[in-house]
């Protein structure tokens, strides 16, 4: 008895231990919730710090946190640029905000159609005589666009700027498939449908080779003109077109380099910086340390910053990242998602449509139900507008010809009206190791497509008649929604990417403009004047995704310097795993018909962490080159 009596006070510890555990982790999580959401009570008399340690996105992603572990790196941290415009918009007239800190330490880009966007902004919060001060070890591309906009440009005396501008090179995987004995099948309608070319050439072909030489002329045309009006002073002639000359004068001191040009106005280290702000903004009492100054966050300036919900609503739908099959999503335009999204909408009254588009395209099956679904809201008798982001172009354009009118950045990538489908078949490799197929077949399609045996010369004809089909029904699409031709839209077409001045010009795009001017227009045509309001259509960040994003990304107090020069311009390697582990999934998934721009410059920047590839081959390639 005395056994089982210990047994028993045993088995009641432990009961009594576990209740203690679970309570602590409830009220542990109970207080994690309560606290997620930063308080507008956060907000103070000061400077708004903007602390952009990631990538400025047009629509966030929702972190799965299984992917996160099994991926085991952080989370990219990600701010979506109509956050970050809305926030310095609201800056520039409150009286509480006397100075902007942009720390782009940490930061890897965003596209130049938002990084255009969150400059003008910039030039908003400088015209209500407030002063931006920048500061970053190491300015690139993106960087220094955003950077100019202020009036002070920091630079740490070990750091520097380097302006690359836009182009590079691509994989091209020919070799390598004719030696593994892979056939991939290529089937595609475009002299201009570049996207197959890595699967079928060692080497770009001279088509693909003039169109993106005439679109990357443009955008660097673009860069350096908006470089150049936001600093007229500085040398930017001199700094894209004698690089070595320009930073030997310098001694090799890249800091010294940038000062020289005019790209920064001031070497100093972060103290140096800060104490800067301080003499602007004052000190902060209630902060240990030096040179700490007053500052609100971008979070709690957002949610003391709510958008107005006063009068008719404009619906706005993203159509970001890659356009797929399914519910995926957001920061991937899952078809079935958006246009679920859309026809929830159809019972809100809204008195427009705003369809934001930041899209490479893809899944041709997916783009058509978003289309479909935006034409039962124009089926509403309501104006539909699209805004172009970064990229529209292939599966971005096609879901962007519903609209009544369509507005573009003269950044703004499009066009590349063209399909494909690539099938790789092994009957070559199989053959090289032994293993042969053989069967009998009641019809040429029986037992098709066989990826070991071989596809039969009718498998083939059929999946060019099908992808020849779908390029006629892009193009009477196209047609019907311009006003144009066949012919007129084929001349156009053949897989060929435009700038977005261009593409005006051959009646692809109708305005210069972005969201403010889409938004407007759409409200005119409502006859809404200025009693109307934004209704983002989709699902705000959860309180959950907020505290795995506090929990996995922080802060970014303890996270350290970015690097310097070198450092930013290395980490395209990691680009160059990514795209391994994106061409192979892309070859080796079924993924049917795609209206897809490879040869778009990605909407994002190259990352230093990746987030972990989807899919098994991505997986592998990630772990063989990664």
């Amino acid at each position: 008895m005395k056994f089982a009596g210990k047994v028993w006070r045993l088995l009641v510890g432990i009961k009594d231990g576990l209740v203690l555990v679970f309570m602590l982790l409830f009220f542990a999580a109970l207080f994690a919730v309560l606290t997620a959401r930063p308080s507008p009570a956060a907000v103070r008399d000061g400077a708004l710090l903007l602390e952009l340690d990631g990538i400025v996105v047009e629509e966030r992603t929702e972190i799965d946190p299984i992917e996160a572990l099994l991926s085991r790196q952080t989370p990219m941290g990600e701010y979506q640029a109509r956050d970050l415009v809305h926030a310095l918009d609201e800056a520039a007239k409150d009286e509480r905000i006397s100075a902007v800190v942009l720390d782009l330490d940490r930061f890897l880009g965003g596209g130049q159609v938002h990084m255009q966007e969150i400059g003008e902004a910039l030039d908003r919060v400088r015209a209500a005589e407030k002063p931006v001060l920048a500061y970053a070890t190491a300015y690139t591309d993106d960087g220094m666009l955003l950077a100019v906009h202020a009036s002070e440009v920091w630079v740490n005396p070990l750091g520097g700027a380097v302006v690359t501008g836009p182009g590079g090179e691509r994989l091209y995987y020919a070799g390598l498939l004719e030696k593994l004995q892979v056939n991939a099948r290529v089937y595609k309608v475009g002299e201009y449908k570049s996207a197959v070319e890595p699967f079928s050439r060692s080497g770009m072909s001279e088509a693909a080779r003039e169109n993106a030489r005439a679109l990357y002329d443009t955008l660097w045309e673009e860069y350096r003109a908006n470089l150049k009006k936001a600093r007229p002073a500085a040398d930017i002639e001199r700094v894209t077109t004698q690089p070595v000359e320009w930073v030997a004068a310098a001694r090799g001191d890249l800091a010294s380099a940038a000062l020289q040009a005019g790209l920064v106005d001031k070497l100093g280290s972060r103290a140096d910086f800060e104490k800067r702000v301080v003499e602007l903004v004052g000190e902060d009492d209630w902060s240990e340390g030096p040179n700490a100054y007053p500052h609100t966050e971008l979070a709690a300036w957002l949610e003391d910053k709510p958008l107005p919900t006063s009068g008719k609503p404009i619906g706005v739908i993203t159509v970001a990242g890659e356009i797929v099959d399914g519910d995926a999503g957001p920061g991937v335009a899952g078809g079935d998602r958006i246009a679920e999204l859309l026809d929830e909408a159809l019972d809100d009254d809204l008195a427009g449509l705003v369809v934001r588009v930041d899209s490479p395209g893809g899944s041709v099956l997916a783009s058509e139900l978003i289309r479909e679904a935006i034409l039962r809201h124009k089926a509403r008798d309501i104006p539909v507008a699209v805004s172009m982001a970064n990229v529209a172009a292939s599966g971005g354009y096609w879901v962007s010809t519903p609209a009544d009118r369509i507005f573009a950045e003269p950044e703004t990538i499009t066009g590349s009206i063209g399909i494909f489908a690539v099938i790789p078949t092994f009957e070559q490799t199989a053959a090289m190791v032994g293993v042969t197929s053989d069967g009998v077949r009641t019809t040429p399609l029986s037992g098709q497509p066989d990826l070991v045996g071989g596809l039969t010369p009718e498998t083939d004809a059929l999946v060019q008649a099908f992808i020849e089909d779908g390029y006629e029904d892009f193009l009477v699409r196209v047609g019907a929604a311009r006003d144009m031709t066949r012919a007129q839209v084929d001349a156009v077409a053949q897989g060929r990417v435009w700038d977005g001045g261009t593409a005006r010009q051959l009646r692809l795009v109708d305005e210069y403009g972005g969201m403010e001017e889409a938004l407007a227009w759409t409200a005119g045509q409502a006859g809404l004047g200025t009693d109307w309001h934004i209704q983002y259509l989709g699902t705000q960040p959860s309180t959950y995704d907020t505290l795995l994003r506090q929990w996995l990304i922080g802060d970014g107090e303890e996270a350290g310097s970015g690097g310097d020069v070198i450092a930013h311009m290395a980490r395209g390697q990691s680009a160059v795993v990514a795209q391994i582990a994106s061409d192979a999934e892309r070859l080796l998934d079924a993924k049917g018909a795609q209206a897809y721009c490879l040869a778009c410059p990605s909407p994002t920047p190259s990352r230093g962490q990746m987030p972990a590839p989807n899919g098994w081959v991505a997986r592998i390639v990630a772990l063989l080159f990664g």
